[in-house]
This record gives C-alpha cells, structure tokens and sequence, in this order.
C-alpha cells in the first residue's frame, strides 16, 4: 500500500517542497531556465515602470512567467526521454522537439504582448 501524502496544510508543504526542488533543479542544470530567468529580472522592472494600467502590466509580466512553466515543462519531458532511453529514436526526438516548439511559441507570445504595449507607447 501507497504511504498517503498528508492532508491539508502537511500535503501543501511537501508540494511545495517538491516545487522548490524543481526549480532548483532547472537552475542548476537548465542552461535556458537561467537565461530565461535573467530575462525575467530585466524584463519585470521594465515592465513596472512602463505599464500604464494593471492590464498592461499583466500583459507584460504573465507571459514571462508562463516562459519558466513552459520551461520547466520541457525540461521534465526531456529528463522523462532520457530516463527511457538515450538511445536516438524518432519518437524521442519528436517529443523534444515538440517541447522545444512550445518555448518557441510562448516567447512568440511575448514579444507580441510587449510589442502591443510597446509600439502605441512609441508612435
């Protein structure tokens, strides 16, 4: 039988926990989740002293957040492929490059929510 992983408040606290990890994880051994990191503690003040309305601001700020989820996502499908195998195999370079095709998307994302706000702002 499964050890039960706690109620309430003790569940809470080793998910965060393992949330924790997680993140130490990807910037110890993720080169692109530091970068992606930096980018984020350029980007953010920029955003507070740019934005003109809490909107704006969430339009600037959430999109670099939802960069380190999409991230951290691909980091576990990729550690998940190497777990199986590290023989090269289609479907694994598929799965990767799947992944890597959604970071590709979420910074599209960004650059047009900084761009929506940015370019009214210069013209």
């Amino acid at each position: 039988m499964q050890k039960p992983n706690g109620t309430g408040l003790t569940r809470i606290w080793r998910a965060t926990r393992c949330s924790m990890d997680g993140i130490g994880y990807a910037f110890r051994y993720e080169s692109a989740f530091r970068q992606e990191i930096l980018l984020c503690l350029v980007l953010i003040p920029v955003a507070l002293w740019l934005a003109d309305s809490p909107v704006e601001l969430i339009l600037l700020i959430v999109p670099l957040l939802f960069l380190l989820v999409v991230e951290c996502l691909n980091s576990a499908v990729e550690a998940a492929i190497d777990r199986i195998s590290t023989e090269r195999h289609p479907l694994s370079k598929q799965a990767k490059d799947l992944g890597s095709a959604a970071v590709f998307f979420t910074m599209l994302i960004i650059v047009v929510s900084w761009l929506a706000i940015l370019l009214p702002k210069l013209l």
